[in-house]
């Protein structure tokens, strides 16, 4: 089994920003060409998508990123 689309994907994926749809999609795919059960590309899906999104307390999904960008960059130097 494959998916074709971002729209046939499994209903608790729908809540997820289109990128990690994308995500999901390649990973379940490549994992089910690479002969993984059904329920194992779905669980090797899904920590593709945590990789690079998280979800906040709300549900909403978010691009881990945005935490970087919201914390400073410049922080102590060692030795300074």
């Amino acid at each position: 089994m494959s998916y074709e689309n971002t729209e046939t994907l499994p209903q608790d994926t729908q809540s997820l920003p289109q990128e990690a749809k994308q995500i999901f999609m390649a990973a379940f795919n490549a994992a089910s060409e690479d002969g993984f059960s059904e329920d194992g590309a779905h669980e090797v899906a899904w920590n593709s998508v945590r990789n690079t999104f998280a979800q906040k307390d709300n549900g909403e999904w978010y691009f881990k990123a945005e935490d970087l960008d919201s914390r400073s960059r410049t922080g102590a130097m060692p030795g300074g």
